[in-house]
């Protein structure tokens, strides 16, 4: 254990004996009705320090992530909602993407296109995309390096996306770089 977390687990048990004792001194004269309740407070923040340590476990069951299997092969679990999620490097920084075989192209929202150092003030709306919501306008650009793992690809196009989008997409432009697309014991297995 380092001097940090000793400090943060000291701090703790000071912030918790206060808030106990001032508890106890406000409900003196009801002591059974106060030792239930400081009992269930104390239940409570046991659960919260517990969740608290265990978060990264948690997200990775309830929302697990691609894994290598091997050099150009990758392979994506199915998400609690029935989504392939897949983390790809745009020049560098991570960005999330839901894989969408109905998308034709890799699609970017404003904010992921900005992490990834493009200028979107900049951009020339002057395509457009049919989605399940209208019509969108969209931006052609050009990412310089995208990264899956120990795959590397460079001048990839993208687009941006002028409307709301819940989520950067990666769609049939960037998916037809694979020699194979597999769903497989609810995996999405992608092949190089």
């Amino acid at each position: 254990m380092t001097g940090d977390q000793i400090a943060q687990i000291a701090y703790l048990g000071l912030l918790g004996a206060a808030l106990a004792g001032w508890f106890f001194t406000q409900n003196t004269q009801k002591l059974g009705k106060t030792l239930q309740q400081a009992a269930a407070w104390t239940l409570i923040f046991v659960g919260a320090i517990a969740v608290a340590g265990l978060w990264q476990d948690i997200r990775r069951d309830l929302s697990p992530r691609q894994s290598v299997l091997s050099e150009g092969r990758i392979a994506v679990p199915q998400s609690f909602d029935g989504h392939y999620y897949l983390t790809l490097e745009l020049n560098g920084v991570p960005v999330e993407f839901v894989v969408d075989t109905g998308a034709s192209e890799m699609v970017l929202t404003r904010e992921d296109a900005q992490a990834a150092g493009i200028d979107t003030a900049g951009l020339d709306f002057i395509g457009t995309a049919l989605t399940a919501n209208g019509q969108v306008r969209t931006a052609p650009v050009w990412l310089e390096e995208v990264r899956l793992g120990q795959m590397v690809d460079r001048d990839v196009r993208a687009v941006v996306n002028d409307g709301d989008l819940f989520g950067s997409l990666l769609g049939m432009g960037y998916l037809r770089r694979f020699e194979s697309i597999e769903i497989r014991n609810e995996e999405l297995i992608l092949t190089r």
